[in-house]
């Protein structure tokens, strides 16, 4: 079962994002995992658009939502590797190959840092590419 807080953080998600899919499931310890698909990648992406997915432990809204995961086919129109916080391995998230996002609040603020505003921040870090 889903803690209160992260069924919160998973409604506010599927409100913040009416055009996608937002998939969740429960981890077995009051968290979920989390995929939203589809978001677009920015001018820089080969591909317009991914799924993206990342996990809110039960300890949320303490804990940061980290790391994210997209496409593992996603390339850059440069022909250049992804960068920085970008895994060139591939990983694997919810059974889906995956390219991590390393993106990590240093300073969370448990009060304000939600689960959608990581989210949003790391699509628009994503787009900046």
């Amino acid at each position: 079962m889903l803690t209160p807080e992260v069924a919160e953080a998973i409604q506010e998600i599927k409100e913040s994002f009416p055009n996608a899919t937002v998939e969740a499931h429960e981890d077995g310890d009051g968290g979920g995992f989390v995929i939203v698909d589809p978001v677009e990648t920015g001018a820089s992406f080969t591909q317009e658009d991914t799924w993206i997915g990342f996990h809110i432990s039960f300890q949320y809204p303490v804990a940061d939502c980290y790391p994210h995961f997209v496409r593992a086919d996603l390339t850059r129109k440069d022909g250049q590797p992804l960068g920085e916080a970008m895994s060139a391995s591939r990983f694997a998230f919810d059974n889906r190959l995956a390219v991590q996002i390393s993106r990590r609040s240093n300073r969370l603020n448990p009060a304000t840092d939600t689960a959608e505003l990581k989210l949003w921040k790391v699509l628009e870090w994503l787009r900046s590419r």
